[in-house]
């Protein structure tokens, strides 16, 4: 062909960090390298059996094979309204408030269509999940970054903010407890957050991706716990990482109704809803005793506790987090954050992901994930001090 294949817009995107992180293991794989991999947080305990049989029962029923609403099972958007209800606070109307999402990528990157013109400004943490910097360059409208620094406990400084950039702003992402950093929130932020938004007219998004997985007994909040939160913006609720449910793709966008009005008129347009099989399973895991997430928090406080105590040892300088799956770390002196991870990986054929993937402030840090098993994880931390101590 004459032209060339693919949209001009696709020529903005830098390759998916975790299709890169990925290939790289399925390639030393095949050479036959023992790698193990901290690098993508998908969890590595099955879903539990009560959600898995749920599925299967459902799985049978006539009523599940047809195409679903968009709106979603009146039982799945009342399991997510009792959820909220119960672990939150949040009153949500299931009529108006809640749609289903397949899972909180699809969502992100859709509400990205669904509010933002071209010239939009959409202001996204650094360091953050990609999609919220990625998200914006497909709809031409340009992704700012509010720079998370250890100083600020990895929250933004809103007050930084130039005023010509707030002039075009639209959407503003955070994500707490925090991916990658495994900051929480313990002050007045979501409070600061929400009279920001009103004073610039932002809509704010939630990535609530593992308020269920925290320790040392913090229990993080949602920010539509917040007074005013659902005037100025939405949640983004996943059952990925809560109920090892990464493959099921389950989540919702829940809040202003507005906002949740629009993202539905874009879902009608571009998919045809959550298999309804798949919902059903979700009622079943949101309205268990929750002991599955209880134990799962177990495991991941302790292999935390390993991994952490182990990187200290060797003076690479980890505060332990309170909240999501993943450990960030600062790199030895003189390496940077590609260079730690290219070393790291062909050294001590260990898989992590460099901080500054996740955006410009993650320069000099590096992130690793929980989701090992035990032995694995004591392994890679003796390969990487056997490493950094050569």
């Amino acid at each position: 062909m004459s032209r060339p294949i693919g949209a001009a817009r696709m020529g903005l995107l830098p390759p998916y960090l975790f299709a890169a992180i990925e290939q790289k293991i399925a390639d030393k794989r095949a050479a036959g390298v023992d790698i193990i991999s901290l690098g993508i947080g998908d969890p590595d305990t099955p879903t539990p059996p009560l959600i898995v049989e749920r599925m299967r029962s459902a799985v049978l029923e006539p009523g599940t094979h047809q195409y679903p609403s968009n709106r979603g099972r009146q039982s799945f958007r009342d399991a997510i309204a009792g959820f909220y209800g119960r672990r939150f606070g949040v009153d949500l109307d299931p009529a108006t408030e809640i749609i289903p999402a397949l899972g909180a990528k699809e969502a992100i990157a859709n509400l990205n269509l669904a509010l933002l013109d071209p010239g939009d400004v959409a202001l996204a943490s650094d360091p953050g999940y990609p999609v919220y910097t990625n998200g914006p360059l497909l709809v031409g409208a340009e992704p700012v970054a509010m720079p998370l620094v250890p100083e600020l406990g990895f929250q933004p400084d809103l007050a930084a903010i130039p005023a010509d950039v707030l002039s075009r702003a639209r959407i503003m992402y955070i994500n707490y407890p925090n991916n990658p950093t495994g900051a929480v929130i313990e002050d007045d932020f979501f409070e600061r957050v929400v009279a920001f938004a009103r004073k610039n007219d932002l809509i704010v998004i939630h990535d609530n991706a593992y308020s269920e997985i925290s320790y040392d007994g913090y229990v993080a909040p949602s920010f539509l716990a917040t007074p005013g939160a659902k005037d100025v913006g939405i949640e983004v609720f996943s059952l990925s990482k809560t109920y090892n449910m990464t493959g099921w793709r389950s989540g919702a966008v829940v809040g202003n109704p507005e906002v949740v009005a629009a993202y539905w008129q874009l879902k009608t347009n571009v998919d045809s809803g959550m298999f309804e099989a798949v919902q059903e399973a979700s009622v079943a895991a949101l309205e268990s005793d929750q002991e599955s997430v209880r134990e799962m928090c177990v495991i991941y406080r302790r292999r935390r506790d390993i991994l952490v105590d182990a990187l200290n040892a060797i003076g690479l300088g980890v505060t332990p987090p309170k909240g999501a799956i993943y450990v960030w770390a600062r790199v030895p002196e003189g390496e940077t954050s590609a260079s730690f991870t290219e070393k790291v990986l062909e050294d001590a054929a260990v898989v992590i992901s460099p901080g500054s993937a996740f955006g410009p402030s993650g320069e000099g840090f590096v992130r690793m994930s929980l989701t090992t098993p035990d032995d694995r994880l004591v392994e890679a931390a003796e390969r990487i001090a056997r490493l950094v101590d050569a």
